[in-house]
């Protein structure tokens, strides 16, 4: 797939679009050949794409991580178990920092978003010809390779991480200390008439700083990722303009892949810190 067989509009529309698999209007579930055909499958259309790609990077992270703890010595270790170890203190000294009640869930969980979330940033390294191009050649329309920029992976991650916070809040507060902490802060009255009126406000006030938590967890990975990926593809575009303008294009391409490598790993180390840092609130009792 160039540049040069397709309009640079429809080039840049077709890499965004994802495979998407649902009811079709004449009632038959298939996969979508257009963005209009996609959009008409409604809310219940799954893409395929994001699902796949995110389910073969976490068995390869579940496969690799297994390989070294089934085969780790204490002698002199290998480069892969230096590397794994080196992933696992790393984020074991992140939640040792950021979370100070005892739950043995939350460095797992601190271990899986950062290296689930790693790899799928990191495919956005991949050129962005390559794989939709393979995809083309066995009949697939439309693939898009980091699910990060999907903003239902994003999403669904963010809200998995909410919905844990809201279980860990009630069950360590409490029905009650958890509807305290939203009604009776940050505004307090010794006085009960007044405490009663701040009761509505401080409760809009938590409320939107409740929900805000995974609303900023999903769009700060999806805005950072898509923008990144759309830099990729407009970069892409430079080389059906030419020798001159492929080679000032490969330029940029180079330079901007290593200044994402940075941007791959932060967008992954910030989710992490969150969720630490969410839990974390949810332990603690005011």
């Amino acid at each position: 797939m160039s540049g040069d067989t397709l309009s640079s509009s429809d080039y840049i529309r077709h890499h965004l679009q994802n495979l998407t698999w649902g009811k079709q209007p004449d009632g038959v579930w298939g996969f979508a050949h257009s963005a209009a055909e996609a959009k008409e499958m409604g809310f219940w259309a799954i893409h395929v794409d994001t699902m796949l790609v995110s389910l073969i990077l976490g068995l390869i992270f579940l496969y690799f991580f297994r390989k070294v703890a089934k085969t780790a010595e204490a002698g002199i270790p290998n480069g892969l178990q230096n590397f794994v170890e080196w992933i696992v203190e790393f984020v074991d000294t992140s939640v040792r920092g950021s979370f100070s009640a005892k739950n043995n869930l939350v460095a797992p969980l601190a271990l899986t978003v950062f290296v689930w979330i790693f790899l799928m940033n990191l495919m956005d390294l991949i050129p962005v010809d390559w794989l939709p191009f393979v995809a083309q050649l066995s009949g697939v329309h439309f693939l898009k390779v980091v699910p990060s920029t999907d903003p239902n992976a994003t999403f669904g991650m963010a809200f998995s991480v909410f919905f844990l916070v809201l279980f860990y809040s009630i069950k360590i507060k409490g029905i009650g200390g958890f509807t305290g902490e939203l009604t009776l802060q940050p505004f307090q009255s010794k006085n009960p008439v007044i405490q009663a009126i701040f009761i509505p406000v401080n409760f809009v006030l938590e409320f939107v700083s409740l929900i805000a938590k995974p609303i900023s967890l999903a769009l700060r990975l999806f805005g950072n990722m898509y923008a990144g990926e759309m830099i990729f593809i407009l970069i892409a575009l430079m080389f059906s303009g030419g020798i001159m303008l492929g080679a000032f294009g490969g330029l940029l391409q180079l330079g901007w892949a290593i200044f994402h490598i940075l941007i791959v790993t932060l967008q992954a180390f910030i989710f992490m810190t969150l969720t630490i840092v969410y839990l974390d609130m949810a332990h603690s009792e005011h």
